[in-house]
């Protein structure tokens, strides 16, 4: 797969769905998600220019992390096991799976032994797939609350994944969910707490996502294909 070409397509229909609905295209972070390719090929991606790399499971993603010497930013966006946090705070600057108090709590424990800011999403199963991890809308408050007092923890924004669907129009409500729910939260002014980033989009839907306020969107297929 021509890493090149396909950046090109992909910022075209970035540039395109930003325009359908009047937003720059500067807001958008494009994160790579290189789970399912080679370190050659994530080492092509980074030569395009990409800043943003992401990895689901730690086992695969620290080998790459330790050849590539941490260059770029780095994004773990797999469901996150307890015992593996100590192996990515440090290294990873996004957690984009925060689904439980007992991930925050451990988190927050390791940064404090590295001193270190971990920026995390909260990831919320806006459709209620019970194959799909994530607290439930109604959940998300509370947890918001308890979070905000983490020295360690910055909860930058939400997650959600959209159920897979041939006509990614399907997929609207979910993100568009998920952004009523940041700005509800954001309106309740919590101390210390501004929830600014939406995560959401993947390959088959990005552009949906984008018109509905994505601002970080999680492209592998489309982007690096599959080696």
């Amino acid at each position: 797969m021509d890493i090149k070409e396909s950046l090109t397509r992909v910022n075209e229909r970035i540039i395109a769905a930003c325009q359908r609905v009047n937003r720059d295209p500067n807001e958008i972070n494009l994160v790579a998600v290189t789970k399912y390719v080679s370190l050659e090929t994530t080492k092509a991606v980074l030569n395009e220019g990409v800043q943003n790399i992401a990895e689901s499971k730690v086992q695969n993603a620290l080998p790459k992390w330790e050849e590539l010497n941490g260059q770029a930013t780095w994004h773990f966006i797999g469901h996150l096991q307890t015992n593996k946090v100590k192996d990515i705070i440090g290294k990873f600057s996004y957690i984009h799976s925060l689904d439980r108090e007992s991930l925050a709590l451990e988190i927050e424990k390791r940064g404090r032994q590295n001193q270190v800011v971990t920026n995390c999403f909260i990831q919320v199963n806006i459709s209620g797939e019970k194959t799909k991890y994530g607290l439930e809308p109604n959940q998300v408050l509370e947890f918001v609350k308890k979070t905000s007092k983490m020295k360690y923890i910055k909860i930058c924004g939400f997650m959600t994944m959209a159920p897979y669907e041939m006509d990614s129009e399907q997929t609207r409500p979910i993100f568009r969910r998920l952004r009523q729910l940041r700005d509800e939260c954001n309106q309740l002014k919590i101390p210390h707490v501004h929830i600014e980033h939406l995560s959401m989009g993947m390959s088959n839907d990005f552009e949906v996502a984008i018109e509905e306020g994505a601002t970080f969107i999680r492209l592998g297929s489309v982007l690096v294909g599959k080696d």
